[in-house]
């Protein structure tokens, strides 16, 4: 009788795998992003020459096709038949996260369509990266990324974001920043604490966390390198009303303080502002100190 071996299929099931790189620093690139690159069939990227200087440094090889804004409808289905046919396909863009405010939604769905499996390999991504850093709430954010480039376009989106309760999260070009920082301080407000994040994880990088006021009033004066692309964070309304009323609640414990023991002062001024208690309490500790809370 003849013994016959099965062969082993060492081909690797098909996959698009949603590949982010890095949005400065080429040592934030993850290990599992390095192999992924070098493995795959094909390197979609949303500008070639671009992502061939970043793989270049990379030491990766792999062939590349441009998937952007104006091709993606088009090519997205020649893509995703090649991914029907057991092909594995790289995402990428050329700073960041694809989809995040860049091309890749078309051809994730048409690989969906086709059955294929879309695997994310997560990474560097500049709106997570500012929220750690910028110093405001970040229970709840709203990402909006580029708001419209003409003035009516931009003022009508931010009316339409004036309510929502989260730390609202832009893109924006250095060209349209004075622009976008007027409109924000006309109808957000001025007051509502604000951080212009510049050249994350890059030799230059740069957080201002102020009021928009201020931010709008160096943009002014040219104080702000306009060079690159920002992200702005804006804090939601509701904080912005709660550093006035801790500001407000703050000039009350220092004219009772000398009147009052401090377990009196945390009473009243919690009482008067409807604060809790405890941290106003803890706020005329620190004053008494000498060190505002």
């Amino acid at each position: 009788m003849k013994i016959t071996r099965k062969t082993k299929n060492t081909r690797k099931t098909a996959c698009l795998y949603v590949v982010a790189t890095p949005i400065g620093n080429l040592s934030d690139i993850t290990q599992r992003a390095l192999q992924t690159l070098k493995e795959v069939d094909l390197i979609a990227a949303e500008d070639t020459r671009h992502s061939k200087k970043l793989l270049g440094a990379l030491g990766i090889h792999t062939p590349m096709t441009a998937l952007h804004d104006h091709n993606e409808r088009g090519k997205c289905l020649s893509l995703a038949r090649r991914l029907a046919q057991g092909e594995r396909i790289a995402l990428i863009c050329d700073a960041g996260t694809p989809l995040i405010s860049d091309p890749g939604y078309h051809l994730v769905r048409a690989a969906q369509a086709a059955g294929v499996k879309v695997s994310p390999i997560p990474g560097p991504c500049a709106a997570v990266a500012a929220l750690s850093a910028a110093g405001l709430p970040v229970e709840r954010f709203y990402f909006y990324g580029f708001l419209p480039p003409r003035r009516a376009g931009r003022q009508t989106a931010l009316r339409g974001l004036r309510g929502v309760a989260a730390t609202l999260v832009f893109y924006e070009a250095g060209r349209r920043l004075g622009a976008a920082l007027q409109d924000m301080h006309d109808i957000l407000g001025g007051e509502r604490q604000a951080a212009l994040c510049r050249e994350l994880t890059k030799l230059h990088e740069s957080i201002v966390r102020a009021p928009l006021a201020s931010l709008l009033a160096a943009a002014r004066a040219d104080n702000i390198d306009r060079r690159g692309e920002f992200v702005l964070l804006v804090a939601a309304e509701r904080q912005a009303r709660a550093d006035m009323n801790e500001v407000a609640v703050g000039r009350l414990i220092d004219a009772l303080m000398a009147e009052l023991p401090a377990a009196k002062v945390a009473a009243v001024a919690a009482k008067t502002f409807g604060a809790p208690r405890q941290r106003v309490y803890e706020m005329v500790l620190a004053r008494k100190k000498g060190n505002p809370a």
